[in-house]
């Protein structure tokens, strides 16, 4: 499936967890692109959704109101559960047009997340960018935590620049769990040797990374950013998210869930979250 608007084409896969083949302006990927049929999992998209969490559960085991509940470790050998359930998932497509198609996933608990939810995803296309919303209501009986966020990977150009503000940063353990929060600024760097994979709060909602090619400009109303590279990836992950990784076992050993970003819905409540991509020819 594809969409397409003026310069900017974006491929879609709802089978493969409502994930972004590949987004491309006048012929250049703008985020790590892939043709038809190459994908065998989201995780080597351009970009998904991550529904109903961000980052990591640590131990793939979910502390909530005095229970643990053991989940799927997702991701290979790794010990956590990783970025929900969606991306791992089919998505339906409810509408469809040359410029837009919206997406859905009804969760029912399983081994994955305990909770009942359903939730939307929207990806509009216009001349200068791509616009994309998340919405996810609980449709369990009891309060339950929920998160959001995006998880794209922007195509890193040499001499690629990030640029943002914040107002923290969550330090990472050898576990890639977070231990403390620091304060930060955010990040003005040369991309080529950046070694971070850090959540980043108090952030402005806009984040830029230019290279001799393209200015890309990733806005969103959520307060939280995960960012995610080094020397040896040929890409920029730049992830508005929710809520700090771990948020929901963070809350459970006692830590506030405004400061972490927690959402916690009642029956019927939901979640609205929305970012977007501009892109335009560096100047």
């Amino acid at each position: 499936m594809e969409l397409t608007a003026g310069a900017l084409t974006c491929a879609i896969e709802p089978a493969l967890g409502g994930c972004i083949r590949g987004l491309w302006f006048d012929g250049e990927p703008v985020l790590r692109s892939s043709a038809p049929g190459a994908l065998a999992t989201a995780r080597q998209s351009g970009c998904y959704a991550l529904v109903p969490f961000s980052n990591r559960i640590g131990g793939a085991t979910l502390s909530w109101q005095g229970t643990q509940h053991p989940l799927v470790r997702n991701n290979g050998e790794e010990p956590h559960a990783i970025h929900g359930v969606g991306w791992q998932r089919e998505w339906a497509v409810l509408d469809e047009g040359e410029r837009m198609v919206m997406l859905s996933y009804e969760h029912r608990p399983d081994a994955g997340w305990p909770f009942a939810f359903d939730c939307s995803q929207t990806l509009r296309v216009s001349d200068s960018g791509l616009e994309l919303t998340l919405a996810l209501t609980n449709q369990s009986s009891e309060p339950a935590p929920a998160g959001l966020g995006w998880h794209p990977y922007f195509t890193k150009r040499a001499r690629s620049r990030i640029a943002f503000s914040a107002a923290g940063r969550w330090e990472m353990g050898p576990d890639k769990l977070p231990t403390v929060r620091k304060p930060s600024r955010g990040l003005d760097a040369d991309c080529a040797f950046l070694d971070v994979d850090h959540c980043y709060d108090g952030w402005d909602g806009t984040a830029h990374l230019r290279d001799e090619t393209l200015h890309v400009r990733v806005t969103s109303g959520l307060k939280r950013l995960v960012v995610f590279t080094n020397d040896t990836r040929d890409f920029v992950a730049i992830e508005p998210v929710s809520h700090v990784n771990n948020a929901v076992n963070l809350h459970a050993a006692g830590r506030a869930a405004e400061e972490l970003g927690l959402t916690i819905l009642a029956p019927g409540e939901s979640l609205l979250a929305q970012m977007a991509i501009g892109v335009e020819r560096a100047k």
